[in-house]
């Protein structure tokens, strides 16, 4: 199934699905070549939701028991049964420990919130990117554009994937006694009360928009460096999404570590420092974590977060990019007389 000059949308040559009207190289291609420049200038809303809900779930779903690695190695005080040194060793560990499907547990309550947060998260990034790209930087790619489009797409992702976050960690913590989400959902709800699972919001939201808009403003620019012409090209969004995945997670991990510790209220950390009742705010752990661990504390599992956001962010373009190609092309297939 390809799109061909002067066949299916052949008076769309050269423009791209992102809005940008930047020349495609001209001419037609061969016949091996996937012209994504021949599809309309922008997908509609619902393919947007549908390839990002896709990438979402995917994304999260490969990396789990490395993300349970990581909220494990993120411990303040970790129980010493619980203490790791890779993530390799670690999966070992707890598979050997704790039983084969240890790490997955929680991958339900993730994959419920990674659906819908990600389809309105890239449905909102696409749409906000263009409408400021054409405000801000009307003739090609505008960096700023892409950064705030980000930085608003993180505010509808996070509200959604906030409660899905605290169940998944609460459940990924070592001895946990939550088997199960709904047990979880409970527990959280009757003991703390609604505001818990909102609880690291703001500090989730002062780690995700300056990650996010690494992140994008990364990822662009790599694509215009590598895919000028921004054809469909797996290999190109892997790499872009790869990169642009660990550079983002490596520079957020302190705000990462402050986010582990309002979601988890790890107790041992907190008897540690004296803490009676609830931690609280982004500046209370800041404090909290410099107090038991010290500079080196905000930097506990950034192995594990790069090793995971690496291939996170790789596996969530390259499926976004591939959806949002088959079913624009779909669609105007099914528009188009034969």
């Amino acid at each position: 199934m390809e799109l061909r000059c002067g066949g299916v949308g052949g008076q769309a040559v050269g423009r791209r699905m992102d809005g940008d009207s930047r020349d495609g190289g001209g001419g037609c291609k061969d016949a091996g070549s996937e012209d994504y420049e021949n599809l309309p200038t922008s997908a509609s809303l619902s393919t947007h939701m549908t390839a990002g809900a896709m990438a979402g779930i995917l994304e999260h779903s490969v990396m789990y028991p490395v993300d349970s690695v990581k909220t494990r190695m993120q411990s303040l005080n970790p129980d010493p049964k619980a203490q790791y040194t890779s993530v390799y060793g670690a999966l070992k560990k707890i598979i050997r420990t704790e039983g084969f499907w240890r790490p997955l547990r929680g991958l339900n309550v993730m994959m419920m919130g990674a659906g819908p947060a990600h389809a309105m998260y890239f449905a909102c990034y696409e749409n906000m990117k263009r409408t400021l790209n054409a405000v801000l930087h009307h003739q090609g790619n505008s960096h700023l554009a892409n950064g705030i489009a980000g930085s608003m797409a993180t505010l509808l992702h996070d509200a959604v994937m906030n409660p899905a976050e605290v169940v998944k960690q609460r459940m990924q913590m070592y001895n946990s006694p939550h088997r199960s989400a709904l047990s979880c959902i409970w527990t959280v709800w009757r003991t703390e009360g609604l505001g818990a699972f909102y609880r690291s919001y703001t500090t989730q939201l002062t780690m995700n928009i300056p990650f996010q808009s690494i992140h994008f403003i990364t990822y662009e620019f790599l694509q215009e460096q590598v895919n000028p012409h921004r054809s469909y090209n797996p290999q190109s969004h892997i790499i872009s999404g790869g990169l642009a995945g660990a550079l983002a997670a490596a520079a957020t991990t302190p705000l990462d570590v402050c986010k582990t510790l309002l979601n988890t209220q790890e107790n041992m950390a907190l008897n540690l420092a004296n803490i009676s009742g609830r931690l609280s705010g982004m500046a209370n752990a800041f404090r909290m974590v410099y107090q038991l661990n010290g500079l080196p504390g905000y930097f506990k599992g950034i192995q594990a977060r790069v090793i995971y956001q690496m291939p996170s962010t790789a596996i969530s373009w390259s499926v976004y990019e591939f959806f949002k190609y088959f079913l624009t092309k779909h669609q105007l297939e099914n528009r188009t007389p034969y």
